[in-house]
């Protein structure tokens, strides 16, 4: 007996592969807290990131090198020549994603990590204004609904720690800057996956970002690798599972989901995060943490299941 399949079933299933790989994307991110925090009992914050991306790069682009030579492509599609556009935002993939991560880190410096949080968590909002500003996107109501239920819950959580936190405005200016340039980078990976693949614009992100990062690292902390076992294990994992697994997972989804469902979705990682320290650390989980988690999967469903998480909704 022959099955048809409908248009939308294939659609349904489409979008559970990307959900699936957004899970399992979100799970590899998630460690990065726990690596860091190994890292930095040796080196800087921006060493830590130096070495996050320079690993990526090399691992990834020499493993990259070597199957293209064992596993030659026996048909070579040709392809239109990369515009100047599309090398602009090349580019802009490596600064908007190295600034992110050194305004995070500079925030942390004088201000909690709860408030960091909470501040960053806002990066959904920012990831669908320029959306709306700059690529023609629109939201429906379902979206916009599912979006305030999980920042509610996402925000509530941040509340709750901030009882016994102390912070500067200068540290809650980065960690609000840093919400705003990684909201940028989110759109402008959406972009360049139409022409390119999650692995090239890594490659893209990590060169760029670890070439900057070197002279900053010199300057400010003078330590560019680690010499303890522990600290590189940490740097290695944040190379290949939160970089090499994780981000570019994130941007393999954005073939399909779009860039304001993605970010979010990452509204669960300090969620994962502390689900993993509870199991590493033994730190503490309170009951508000599971609620949290409650309400931000309930926005996140709301979210999933309107046309504006995928990516060909725009006007």
């Amino acid at each position: 007996m022959i099955e048809l399949e409908l248009p939308g079933q294939k659609i349904a299933k489409s979008n559970l592969s990307a959900i699936l790989t957004l899970c399992t994307a979100l799970l590899a991110v998630s460690f990065a807290p726990i690596f860091i925090r190994l890292s930095e009992t040796e080196l800087g914050a921006n060493a830590t990131v130096f070495n996050r991306m320079f690993i990526f790069a090399v691992f990834f682009g020499i493993g990259g090198a070597i199957r293209s030579k064992i596993y030659a492509p026996q048909e070579v599609k040709e392809q239109e020549p990369i515009t100047t556009q599309q090398w602009m935002l090349l580019v802009a993939v490596g600064i908007t994603s190295m600034t992110t991560l050194i305004l995070w880190a500079i925030s942390l410096q004088y201000t909690s990590v709860a408030k960091s949080m909470l501040l960053n968590n806002l990066t959904p909002v920012f990831t669908c204004l320029g959306g709306w500003l700059f690529l023609n996107k629109r939201f429906d109501k379902r979206f916009i609904v599912g979006m305030v239920i999980a920042l509610s819950g996402a925000i509530a959580l941040g509340l709750e720690d901030l009882h016994s936190a102390e912070g500067h405005l200068i540290g809650d200016v980065y960690a609000l800057l840093s919400a705003v340039f990684l909201g940028s980078y989110f759109l402008v990976v959406e972009r360049l996956r139409d022409r390119f693949c999650a692995t090239t614009i890594l490659l893209c992100r990590c060169a760029i970002g670890s070439a900057l990062l070197i002279p900053i690292v010199l300057l400010t902390e003078g330590q560019l690798f680690p010499t303890t076992w522990v600290a590189w294990l940490a740097v290695i994992g944040l190379g290949i599972i939160s970089e090499g697994i994780g981000q570019r997972l994130l941007a393999d989804c954005m073939d399909q989901l779009s860039s304001s469902f993605i970010s979010l979705f990452l509204l669960l990682e300090p969620i994962v995060s502390a689900i993993l320290a509870w199991m590493i650390f033994a730190e503490s989980i309170s009951t508000t943490t599971g609620l949290g988690f409650v309400v931000v999967l309930t926005g996140i469903y709301l979210a999933q299941s309107s046309k504006s998480a995928t990516k060909e909704y725009t006007v």
